[in-house]
């Protein structure tokens, strides 16, 4: 059976307001899951975050047929239209908000974080903007799949503050990033692979601003889903309650049909977490590096990469065996897990040996024009890819360097007892 989703959600004024300005979206049958937080006061709060809400609805509506294609449609020009569309939708939310506040005085200046999931098949694809947040609770473990967009985030990233001096900071309430403040904004968006027993959790600040990400995940393993809206606003409200609170709760369910997709689909992150180049990169990194991979199968006697011909992708074993040829002679074997061509991410220069399948073999494949075009988008995610090549050519280069020095060592051995094998 496909993949299913329950979701539930609440939203509350909480302790200290007058008035809500958050605002949800939970709509299962299309699979579409939003949290707004609106600002601007005098109620122009609770219009730009409804409306916002409302404007990306109706996009997604009426070209569900992009969701649609990328449940069943595995290629990269596939993700990228579901990427753009959630891109698109907000961005027309953006501009739809910040005309009416020209139009009206009272609400100039308003505008609202937004963060959706959008649902489709075994994908879901995430639009993000401010300091509303998704985590994700995968495996007994909780990652945050979103990155406030504050002033002390930015801080942080920087090195100028530590984590401490942010959670004191009189800063810590700065939004960098809205929508509806101006005519367009920057979108933040990500798509991760769906497991049965996925479990994601939407929020305003006003419930994580009083939730260490350590707490989510034994919050979430001592419920069931359709209690945690009320017992995360409840805890919220415990602690403060100072802000508007808003939880949405998605759970994925779903086995059978879709065991071999989510089998290859951990696989793919087991694989990728444990190649040097990407090791160094949180959670949410990797699967943005995964949103960006395709796979390849590749019949028995195949060669994937040929000796001396130039090319620009990685390739990652995912199941079968490959073996590893230099000038016609075999020279290692790689099965589930053995990556091989990392250096075509680098340039464009002849492969140094031939890969040849030598059973049916399914691989994970990057490259460097779209990792390029990644590195652009995500700075911190650059600098630490780049990092982790220096780390991996100084690796190597140690490596050529003892080689070499053992080589001298055996030569002048060699030519020490020459003489006397001479004689």
């Amino acid at each position: 059976m496909p993949l299913t989703t329950e979701a539930f959600g609440l939203t509350d004024v909480g302790r200290k307001r007058q008035h809500n300005e958050d605002a949800m979206l939970v709509d299962a049958p299309l699979g579409l899951f939003i949290v707004a937080d609106g600002m601007g006061g005098h109620a122009a709060g609770e219009v730009a975050s409804s409306r916002a809400t409302e404007v990306v609805r109706q996009h997604m509506v009426s070209n569900r047929h992009l969701l649609k294609d990328l449940s069943t449609n595995t290629s990269q020009d596939a993700r990228n239209a579901a990427q753009a569309l959630m891109e698109v939708a907000i961005q027309r939310a953006c501009a739809d908000i910040f005309r009416m506040a020209l139009s009206d005085p009272s609400k100039r200046g308003m505008g609202t974080t937004f963060v959706c999931l959008a649902v489709s098949g075994n994908k879901g694809v995430i639009g993000h903007v401010g300091d509303s947040r998704i985590y994700l609770v995968r495996h007994g473990q909780c990652h945050r799949l979103t990155e406030d967009h504050t002033l002390v985030a930015a801080q942080l990233k920087a090195g100028t503050i530590t984590k401490e001096q942010a959670a004191t900071s009189q800063y810590r309430n700065v939004i960098t990033r809205a929508v509806g403040i101006q005519e367009s904004v920057q979108v933040d968006t990500l798509i991760v692979d769906l497991f049965p027993g996925d479990l994601f959790l939407l929020c305003s600040d006003g419930l994580h601003g009083y939730l260490d990400d350590d707490e989510v995940l034994p919050l979430v393993q001592g419920s069931s889903p359709v209690e945690l809206p009320k017992r995360f606003v409840d805890l919220a409200n415990e602690r403060g309650g100072k802000d508007n609170i808003t939880a949405v709760v998605v759970k994925v369910s779903g086995e059978g049909t879709l065991e071999a997709e989510t089998s290859e689909a951990q696989s793919r992150m087991e694989a990728l977490r444990k190649i040097p180049l990407f090791r160094h990169l949180t959670y949410k990194e990797q699967t943005a590096v995964l949103s960006i991979a395709t796979t390849r199968t590749f019949p028995a006697g195949r060669e994937i990469v040929v000796e001396g011909q130039p090319g620009e992708e990685l390739f990652v074993v995912i199941r079968g065996r490959v073996v590893i040829e230099k000038s016609g002679v075999e020279i290692a074997e790689l099965r589930p897990g053995g990556h091989f061509g990392e250096m075509g991410l680098i340039d464009n220069a002849p492969r140094s040996a031939t890969v040849r399948a030598v059973e049916p073999t399914r691989t994970m494949v990057i490259s460097r024009s779209d990792l390029m075009g990644l590195m652009k988008r995500e700075s911190i995610l650059a600098v630490k890819m780049l990092w982790s090549f220096v780390q991996v050519l100084s690796d190597r280069l140690r490596a050529t360097n003892s080689e070499l020095s053992e080589a001298r060592q055996e030569l002048a051995v060699a030519q020490a007892i020459q003489p006397f094998a001479e004689e």
